[in-house]
């Protein structure tokens, strides 16, 4: 009775599980702030600012401190107390960003508290609501990660015309502090996974016949050659998108001559995207399988990459194109890793596996809108950081190979 009551339940923990992703994925809105806050502190400092990279970067690279930390104290006092402390992080973080007199203040704001407060609510519904659907892992993982890719069709339309008419302060104070009510509110209905649960009407079917029989803690998950080939295929997933994520409104404007709004439909064209890849890939993983699905994705963002690189003034459907190429291929990576991490490992510890797992991307984070920043200020051009993701793509596909030739080994031994 029990399991049929939670079968049930399940799915109204998954769509609370959602609302709260849906709030915290405005951390993916940051390219249309910077200008708006550049301007200010260039005003309140006297100081020319024109590069706030690093604040993203910064968010993106501490994620997993708290996915990680946070995965274990799920284990003990559930996800609903950690998703409300994260809660308070992120939108208090939000709030406090609107003040901002300088660089160093938004690194602590939105570096540190946004960032860690998306790293404590991402990892536990995330990996809270993949224990609850055995059955769908893919599917669950790329719906929970979609509702948070989704945030970024929205907010960026609400925050430009927010700032356009309120100011960059009153717009950071009103999405933090609307924000931080509904993830309060949605928590309510959210709790934690019975360990071993499973659907009364599920039966393992022969794809799981994969699926480890022992679940690996995160001491013998990091013993495993194939969490290092995942980990490295993740950064390799990741590092485009984020890179491209970060600086997408500059980018328009800067390479295509686009204005502000059009910029910033860009950016919410990129997140419709990102969510359709969470969603179909996280889906078709369960029926092609991760690696074969991966595989596919990779391609995209190769391809997405090489548009790019021919876009420039005036040429704006390739630039477009490949945009959405690269944030389909993006999300799709995003969306397979929840349910991949814990098919491979075991789902009783994936709150602490996967935020482990998420250090690939936090990496990807950090090197992805630092190295475009970098490669963008000697060159002038965005073409040599395309050309730096395409090869760490292509490295990427390489290794399904490289791990699909490893899990045969390990079978036939």
């Amino acid at each position: 009775m029990e399991n049929r009551e939670l079968d049930s339940r399940r799915w109204m923990i998954l769509a609370a599980s959602c609302l709260v992703n849906l709030c915290i994925g405005s951390l993916y809105a940051w390219s249309v702030f910077v200008r708006p806050m550049a301007e200010r502190l260039t005003t309140t400092t006297g100081q020319e600012v024109t590069n706030l990279a690093i604040v993203f970067t910064l968010a993106n690279a501490v994620g997993p401190i708290t996915m990680i930390s946070g995965g274990a104290i799920v284990d003990r006092i559930g996800p609903k107390w950690v998703i409300r402390m994260g809660g308070i992080l992120f939108g208090v973080g939000m709030i406090a960003s609107g003040f901002a007199t300088s660089v160093a203040w938004l690194l602590v704001t939105y570096g540190l508290g946004v960032g860690l407060g998306v790293g404590m609510v991402y990892g536990a519904t995330v990996s809270n609501a993949v224990k609850f659907f055995p059955d769908r892992r893919g599917l669950v993982g790329g719906i929970a990660t979609a509702s948070y890719g989704i945030s970024s069709v929205i907010v960026p339309i609400i925050a430009n015309a927010l700032t356009s008419v309120r100011g960059i302060t009153q717009s950071f104070v009103i999405i933090g502090a609307a924000m931080l009510v509904a993830i309060l509110a949605a928590s309510i209905v959210i709790e934690a996974c019975p360990q071993g649960y499973a659907p009364s009407s599920w039966q393992a079917s022969l794809t799981t016949v994969s699926a480890p029989i022992f679940d690996l803690s995160w001491r013998y998950m990091l013993r495993e050659p194939s969490f290092w080939m995942m980990i490295s295929m993740l950064l390799c997933g990741a590092f485009s998108g984020l890179m491209i994520t970060s600086q997408a409104s500059p980018m328009a404007q800067d390479m295509v001559g686009m204005d502000a709004s059009s910029a910033a439909l860009v950016v919410s064209t990129l997140a419709v995207f990102n969510t359709l890849g969470r969603l179909v890939a996280g889906a078709a993983s369960d029926r092609l399988g991760a690696v074969g699905t991966i595989r596919l994705v990779f391609v995209s963002s190769i391809a997405g990459l090489v548009l790019l690189s021919f876009a420039g003034s005036g040429h704006s459907v390739p630039f477009v194109a490949g945009v959405c190429m690269v944030g389909f291929a993006f999300g799709s990576i995003m969306g397979i890793y929840p349910g991949f991490t814990a098919s491979q490992f075991g789902a009783k510890n994936n709150s602490v596996n996967y935020g482990i797992m998420f250090i690939g991307f936090a990496v990807a984070g950090f090197f992805g809108p630092t190295i475009m920043t970098m490669l963008y200020g000697a060159f002038g051009s965005y073409l040599p950081a395309f050309f730096t993701a395409m090869v760490l793509a292509i490295a990427g596909l390489v290794l399904t190979f490289v791990f699909q030739c490893q899990q045969s080994h390990v079978k036939t031994h």
